[in-house]
């Protein structure tokens, strides 16, 4: 018996683009996202030589429980020589659009802000007329950290909220929800050139009343582009999927996003944080904000 609609299938990409991006990341030895999350969008990403950019190690302090990345304190030393490598995978898969993302690191003084800032500067400096994206934690709210990202001038500043307020003990253990919200309230009022962005899964426990609570919210913090996914869960270590989430609901979500002033939304069963990010952000904001 066929288990799943169809709108819940995801067509397998085949190109032989999927190897040769691999062999350049392999080749670099640079982390992805991608791979770390056993993202279902991988295959169509690595086509088309897209990746969205892993750094400060692959352990994560924190044990969200939707989250497939490896826990527990990193072993090695930051890569200083990860932005050299990062620029140099940018070039050789020929990317206008860069999304770079970490592991939270609740072992460093500053969360390895000072790291992001190392790799932005480094991509707009080899090569001028690319655009960032910067995916960060939340820095344990530190307004420092958040300054020092933002100084490097990525595009786009974002930052997940991903799922509702009474989810967080359970779903996110260490995050707060409060502490998110001001992080992106933080960097729109401080970010002059860039876009604001933020994401969250459906199908965890949340109900109506509270999705739009979250998205009054994130409207509240002048967020500029949300996308709004299905969680999928990675593997059978982490918590079970609530329930599929129909593609109308997904509608109405955005059709009530966009009504609250948020000027770019992605909705849709497999709509990621960096999933089309450079379409998402040219279809609302570059005009205005570039």
């Amino acid at each position: 018996m066929n288990r799943y609609p169809h709108w819940f299938k995801k067509r397998i990409v085949a190109s032989d683009q999927i190897d040769a991006t691999m062999e350049t990341l392999n080749g670099l030895d640079l982390e992805t996202v991608c791979g770390q999350s056993l993202c279902p969008n991988l295959n169509e990403c690595y086509s088309r030589r897209h990746a969205t950019f892993l750094i400060l190690g692959n352990a994560c302090t924190r044990r969200c429980s939707f989250c497939s990345t490896l826990k527990g304190r990193p072993a090695r030393p930051v890569d200083q020589d990860e932005p050299r490598r990062i620029s140099e995978a940018v070039k050789r898969l020929g990317m206008s659009y860069v999304v770079i993302t970490s592991v939270t690191r609740d072992d460093m003084p500053d969360g390895g802000a000072s790291h992001f800032y190392n790799v932005v500067a480094h991509l707009k400096s080899v090569l001028p007329d690319i655009r960032v994206e910067v995916l960060v934690p939340d820095f344990k709210g530190n307004e420092a950290s958040i300054r020092t990202v933002l100084a490097a001038q990525p595009d786009v500043f974002a930052h997940n909220i991903e799922t509702v307020e009474r989810l967080y003990a359970a779903i996110r253990p260490g995050a707060r929800y409060e502490r998110s919200m001001r992080v992106l309230s933080s960097a729109q009022g401080t970010c002059q050139a860039g876009a604001v962005k933020s994401s969250f899964m459906l199908g965890l426990g949340e109900d109506e009343d509270e999705v739009l609570t979250l998205i009054d919210d994130l409207a509240e913090t002048g967020c500029d582009i949300i996308s709004i996914g299905q969680y999928l869960r990675p593997s059978k270590d982490n918590i079970p999927m609530d329930r599929i989430v129909h593609p109308e609901e997904f509608d109405r979500y955005k059709d009530y996003a966009l009504a609250r002033g948020i000027r770019t939304v992605q909705a849709g069963t497999f709509i990621r944080s960096s999933y089309y990010a450079e379409e998402a952000y040219d279809s609302g904001c570059a005009a205005d904000i570039g």
